[in-house]
């Protein structure tokens, strides 16, 4: 009798757990679950992985198995339910986890929900999907979810992101609150309506200092990473800027002492300056010298504590009038 007792003390209680962590009625976000209903008590090791789009199997078991097969939690804005299931089950083919789950953000009050910061609680690794970064600026900064997240962070647990995800990640970020931006649209005005920057988001240490850019040389984005870079010291934000930007279909594994490896497709690029820039103003091209490019491509390593890389190249990058050339480089710019 006290067996059974027990047994329905038990249920009653993981039953009052899942019924607590559902949205409530009125609320727009949404919780897709694969797995186990109950909360893993897994213990994660860190790691950060930075994804620059595409598909990316190996960056992301490189987070599963760092959830020690505990709960993995996906956020994402504005997507389709089928495609946030077929995800979550992709997630849990690469490695054993207590389950894979995705929230879908709808609103800036979703980041208010008590029920949805407990999902965020529980997760052993976070991963921010690809889409438009400029959904997760407006609906996480300053709010209770901005705070979640770096919590997440400061206990050591894994996290990434691809694309838009990556794009949030480092200290400084282009926010897209406008539209994107080509190139050369920002080098002929670093001052235009679609340079919008963003800083004091997520706090990695790591990424302390540093933007990051994805789908990079597939997408031409060498000429706005280095307005961004341009206005970030323009603007008295930092006296020192570094930048990670990550080719398509590779991501950039961080391990928590910064060592990294180069994974997938393409390279991956670290950039960094001093320099402030020669002409930054409104309505008018860019200038800017200085720039230190070491190319790090796929299956080689670099240190981002120390910023020195192994199996890669060094050169150096330059803007006058608004073309960017390069020096000491035998693949131009990129």
């Amino acid at each position: 009798m006290a067996k059974n007792a027990c047994f329905y003390f038990a249920s009653l209680c993981l039953a009052l757990a899942q019924f607590l962590l559902v949205p409530r009625a009125s609320a727009k976000w949404k919780y897709f679950r694969t797995g186990n209903a109950a909360d893993s008590t897994a213990i994660p090791r860190g790691g950060f992985a930075l994804m620059g789009g595409g598909d990316q199997d190996p960056a992301l078991k490189f987070l599963c198995e760092r959830a020690d097969g505990g709960d993995f939690l996906i956020l994402r804005a504005n997507t389709e339910d089928d495609y946030a299931q077929k995800v979550n089950e992709e997630i849990r083919a690469l490695c054993p986890l207590n389950s894979a789950a995705t929230i879908v953000f709808s609103e800036r009050e979703d980041s208010d929900d008590p029920k949805l910061l407990g999902h965020i609680a529980q997760a052993e690794v976070i991963f921010i999907a690809g889409g438009d970064q400029s959904n997760y600026v407006r609906f996480w900064q300053d709010t209770p979810v901005e705070d979640a997240l770096n919590r997440h962070i400061a206990a050591g647990k894994p996290i990434g992101g691809s694309s838009a995800g990556l794009a949030v990640l480092g200290e400084f970020s282009f926010s897209s609150m406008i539209d994107t931006l080509h190139s050369a649209d920002a080098l002929a005005d670093p001052y235009g309506n679609k340079v919008t920057l963003a800083r004091d988001f997520l706090r990695i240490p790591l990424l302390t200092g540093i933007i990051t850019d994805t789908h990079f040389a597939k997408r031409d984005r060498m000429g706005r990473l280095l307005v961004f870079l341009a206005r970030i010291l323009q603007d008295g934000w930092a006296k020192q800027i570094r930048a990670i930007a990550v080719e398509e279909g590779a991501a950039v594994l961080i391990e928590p002492d910064g060592e990294s490896k180069i994974t997938g497709a393409g390279p991956a690029y670290f950039m960094e300056t001093r320099n402030p820039p020669d002409v930054c103003r409104r309505k008018t091209s860019l200038s800017f010298t200085g720039v230190v490019v070491h190319r790090v491509p796929s299956g080689a390593t670099f240190n981002i504590r120390n910023w020195k890389g192994a199996g890669g190249d060094d050169y150096q990058l330059s803007v006058a009038n608004g073309e960017v050339k390069a020096q000491g480089s035998t693949h131009g710019i990129y």
